[in-house]
């Protein structure tokens, strides 16, 4: 008789106990990484107007700078 490959109990390692709150992804290390994803976008965002009013602004030297 062949070998049931169904039952997969017992394989993979030990997971990590959770705590309620990070069972439900407020641990906190998911803070730190939503603020620094946070950080890069803004950065991001930051860059992008500069270069969109920088090359818009370059036939006007004179143009206001961007908020």
């Amino acid at each position: 008789m062949a070998k049931s490959r169904n039952n997969l109990l017992g394989v993979g390692g030990q997971r990590k106990k959770l705590s309620r709150a990070e069972q439900q992804g407020a641990g906190p290390a998911r803070d730190k990484d939503r603020k620094a994803a946070e950080d890069k976008k803004q950065e991001l965002v930051r860059k992008m107007r500069e270069r969109a009013g920088s090359a818009g602004a370059a036939p006007a030297e004179d143009a206001p700078a961007g908020s």
